[in-house]
C-alpha cells in the first residue's frame, strides 16, 4: 500500500521496493533491453492510475494505438471506457495520420518528425483529460528521427509534466546512441529516478530483473529483485 504523498505504480512489490510507493510529481526513466518488459510495466502503471481515478496520457511513438490497446487487454486492461469519457488519450505519434484506425484517433501529431508539435499535443491531451499519470513510449525514439534535437526534446517534456503536476514515466531503450555517443547516461541524469529492467543470464537460463538505480524524494531498495510477467501483468519480488 502507498503511505499519502506517494503514488501506487500499479506492479506487486514495487511500493515495498520504493519503502511506501512512488513519490508524485516525479518523471521517472524506465530503461531496459528489448524484451524486459517496458510497455507493459508502463501500461500497467496507467491502468492502476485509471482504476483509482486518476487520469492517463500516453503519447505513444512506437505502435499503432490500436495495437497498443489490443495489447493492453490482453492483461485484461481495457482502456477504452476511460478513453470514451474523457480520462485517458493516446497521443498518436507513430502512423501521421494515415489509415482507416489512424483516422479515428482523436489526437494525432501528422509529423511524428516534428519535436514541436509532439510536445504541443502532449501538453494538450494532458490539459484536455487532466492526467495525473504520463507515459512517452519511447523517448529513444526521439533520438532516432531527430538526434540533433532529442536532448532538449526530453529537457523540455520533462519540464511542461512537471509544471502540469504530472507522475511520469519515461520509456528508454538501452543501447540507442547519438551518432558513437551513447547518451544513457545523460538521460538518467536529468531524470527523478531510474527503474532498470534486465535479462541476466543464470547459465542455464535468461531470467528477468528490476533495479531502482535512483530515485529522489524515498529510501528505496538497490537489489535486484527477480520479476515476471504473468497473465494478469508484472510481478515483483520485493
Amino acid at each position: 500500500m502507498a503511505i499519502p504523498g506517494r503514488i501506487d505504480i500499479g506492479i506487486p512489490g514495487m511500493n515495498e521496493i520504493l519503502h511506501g510507493g512512488l513519490p508524485r510529481g516525479l518523471t521517472v526513466l524506465l530503461s531496459g533491453e528489448a524484451g524486459t518488459g517496458k510497455s507493459i510495466f508502463a501500461y500497467q502503471f496507467l491502468y492502476r492510475g485509471l482504476r483509482q481515478g486518476e487520469p492517463g496520457v500516453l503519447l505513444e511513438l512506437e505502435d499503432y494505438p490500436a495495437r497498443v490497446r489490443m495489447n493492453m487487454a490482453m492483461f485484461g486492461w481495457d482502456v477504452k471506457p476511460y478513453e470514451d469519457r474523457r480520462s485517458f488519450a493516446i497521443i498518436d505519434c507513430f502512423t501521421g495520420g494515415v489509415g482507416e484506425a489512424a483516422r479515428k484517433e482523436r489526437y494525432i501529431v501528422r509529423d511524428p518528425t516534428d519535436i514541436p508539435s509532439i510536445i504541443e499535443a502532449l501538453r494538450t491531451a494532458v490539459k484536455d483529460v487532466k492526467a495525473e499519470r504520463v507515459v512517452v513510449d519511447s523517448i529513444s525514439t526521439l533520438f532516432l528521427i531527430k538526434p540533433e534535437y532529442a536532448r532538449q526534446a526530453v529537457i523540455q517534456i520533462k519540464r511542461l509534466l512537471v509544471s502540469l503536476g504530472c507522475t511520469s514515466l519515461l520509456v528508454w531503450q538501452r543501447g540507442v546512441a547519438s551518432g558513437n555517443i551513447p547518451i544513457t547516461t545523460y538521460i538518467e541524469h536529468i531524470a527523478d529516478g531510474v527503474i532498470r529492467l534486465e535479462l541476466e543470464d543464470t547459465g542455464e537460463e535468461y531470467r528477468r530483473i528490476l533495479v531502482v538505480s535512483k530515485m529522489i524524494g524515498t529510501k528505496h531498495s538497490i537489489r535486484k529483485h527477480p520479476f515476471e510477467i504473468t497473465e494478469a501483468g508484472i510481478i515483483v519480488q520485493p
